[in-house]
């Protein structure tokens, strides 16, 4: 249940279903209420696909291109603080005419990038890394739909929503979800500076010489050094002398 929580809340500030309700309804102006309707569930089914595909195949990417977790989550948390600033400067990017005009708003951009942005879909594929059983996959799984399902909803009733909120109540709420962000940037960056501190210290290699198995030194080439063979051969030669006078 804790990981569920935490991948709820972690995708629920991403995604920002409130801060979504003025986007839409720019992007959907003039339009009837069917068509927002029917383009509101577009958008999410659209934003839903997209993360699923990237926490179903993230990691034959990952492994195709040798990047190891924790450089994800290093190059995830300085993506999702980037976000962050964005959500808490009021400096994100609203999608151009030129761009409205050549493809179906629900689509793109309202249902990537805004949506199923690279932030959501860096989390998802380190979500998907800490599953460790069936029920952690569920809990990813079903933390994936209620976001998926918020996000709708919030497009579905957004007036309703911008009725209640006003624009000082969206504006606040989307910088609730910046700071939120931004912690949350900062641990997956710690994390992974910590894992790669591990990694260093306790497996990294000794180009000037490793310990074998038998505590005997090892070049670089892996061969037993000439001042090792001499002092094993003198030790050998000195037992022999000890059992030759018993």
């Amino acid at each position: 249940m804790k990981f569920f929580w935490e991948v709820f809340v972690t995708l629920f500030v991403i995604i920002d279903p409130a801060g979504t309700v003025p986007v839409f309804l720019g992007l959907t102006r003039g339009r009837s209420r069917r068509d927002r309707n029917q383009l509101a569930w577009q958008a999410t089914i659209v934003a839903f696909g997209v993360i699923v595909a990237f926490a179903l195949f993230g990691r034959t990417i990952l492994d195709y291109l040798g990047v190891a977790l924790p450089a994800l989550e290093g190059a995830g948390g300085l993506l999702l603080l980037l976000v962050a600033l964005e959500l808490l400067t009021g400096k994100a990017g609203e999608p151009s005419e030129a761009e409205l005009e050549r493809a179906n708003v629900a689509f793109v951009p309202l249902g990537t990038p805004l949506l199923a942005g690279p932030g959501a879909i860096v989390a998802t594929m380190l979500y998907v890394q800490r599953i460790h059983g069936v029920g952690d996959g569920f809990a990813l799984a079903g933390a994936m739909a209620a976001v998926a399902l918020a996000v709708w909803l919030a497009m579905r009733f957004a007036l309703v929503i911008h009725r209640l909120l006003t624009d000082n109540g969206v504006e606040l709420v989307t910088r609730i979800a910046g700071l939120l962000l931004a912690a949350i940037a900062v641990q997956l960056v710690a994390n992974s500076a910590i894992a790669f501190a591990h990694s260093a210290l306790f497996i990294g290699p000794d180009r000037s010489g490793s310990c074998g198995r038998k505590g005997r030194r090892t070049s670089h080439t892996g061969k037993e050094s000439a001042d090792d063979r001499t002092n094993r051969t003198g030790v050998v030669r000195g037992d022999q002398r000890l059992d030759h006078r018993r």
